[in-house]
């Protein structure tokens, strides 16, 4: 069995990744700096339910001794390590860039020069295709809808960063893209969509679905932005790993490729939706406060998923009814915590 390495290992993916290759008998190692709220828990809990999973502490930004070693080890690299809200990016450019852009970079030169056979796979996102003004877009009583893509946005949408998050980031997707290219590294790139399920400590400006679950189980305030319709094509995490599980499977023809991974048409979710499945599930009305839209933030993003579905032989399985009653039931089972972690 291959061996793993997970940059951002302690986070939201990272944890619910190493979950699920442990289980499949993947030796797994995870490196984190442990900066963001919940790592430290989530790394608890992991270490727990798998004691035979590695940690390092390290920051791809400035730890390239520490990172060249792990490497080096690791015959299969998923890279997650990111600054990954748009908010946060408006306010601070630079660190954003130092994490997204620089330390991807980072990573890309470990594995060419003391990995260059190992398969590199990274977290991308569909804010690379920015606005997507020219899309024609209809707004119907609860959703936004795509006038001309029945099936969602290709991997042949034109490139359009906006936020620095959205610069952030697609400069690295490019350049992983490129060292397949220039230095004929194993890469894939994943421009992946709204991924949710439980140990995701969802704040305001990233993890909406995790963010209103929490808010709501502990009687916090929600702001809606914009006017509730737009709309996502969520993804559980359980199908997200297989995704990259099936990749990993399928690298003689997967790599040098970028796949959009979300949940595709059957799976489209507006913002206002969400609600009646916190309602139900906490039997208690839930009420949000309304603001102006934020810069960057998408009226309907629906991934096209066919790539993925041909060449992975993958598609998700997971509808939002069950997901979602998963995040509440974590949630519930760790009110405890959540109401520990600042911010809460």
């Amino acid at each position: 069995m291959k061996r793993l390495l997970i940059t951002g290992g302690a986070g939201f993916i990272g944890i619910n990744f190493a979950d699920y290759f442990s289980r499949q008998g993947w030796p797994v190692t995870l490196l984190d700096n442990l900066s963001r709220k919940g790592t430290a828990e989530n790394l608890a809990w992991v270490q727990r339910e798998h004691p035979g999973i590695r940690f390092v502490q390290a920051d791809i930004r400035h730890d390239q001794g520490v990172i060249a070693r792990e490497v080096a080890e690791h015959e299969v690299i998923h890279h997650l390590a990111a600054q990954v809200a748009v908010t946060t990016s408006v306010t601070n450019p630079s660190e954003d860039f130092a994490i997204n852009a620089w330390g991807t970079v980072n990573m890309l030169e470990a594995v060419r020069k003391h990995s260059p056979s190992a398969l590199f796979m990274y977290a991308s996102t569909n804010k690379v295709y920015g606005g997507m003004e020219d899309i024609r877009v209809e707004a119907g009583e609860r959703q936004y809808r795509y006038r001309d893509y029945p099936h969602g946005i290709s991997e042949n949408q034109p490139l359009d960063f906006h936020s620095p998050y959205g610069c952030s980031k697609g400069a690295a997707d490019q350049y992983v893209r490129d060292y397949a290219r220039i230095y004929g590294l194993k890469t894939v790139v994943f421009r992946q969509s709204c991924i949710y399920g439980p140990r995701q400590f969802g704040v305001e400006d990233q993890g909406w679905i995790a963010w209103f679950t929490i808010a709501a189980l502990l009687g916090k305030p929600i702001t809606i932005y914009g006017d509730g319709k737009q709309v996502r094509d969520v993804l559980y995490i359980d199908d997200l790993a297989r995704a990259w599980e099936q990749a990993v499977e399928r690298i003689d023809g997967a790599h040098g490729q970028i796949f959009n991974i979300g949940g595709g048409p059957k799976n489209v979710l507006a913002v206002q939706e969400v609600f009646p499945y916190l309602e139900a599930a906490l039997g208690k009305k839930i009420e949000a406060a309304r603001a102006d839209w934020r810069p960057g933030d998408q009226r309907i993003y629906v991934s096209d998923i066919s790539r993925a579905q041909r060449e992975l032989a993958w598609e998700p399985q997971v509808a939002p009814a069950e997901g979602i009653a998963n995040l509440i039931a974590w949630a519930k089972d760790n009110r405890a915590i959540l109401e520990r972690l600042v911010g809460y």
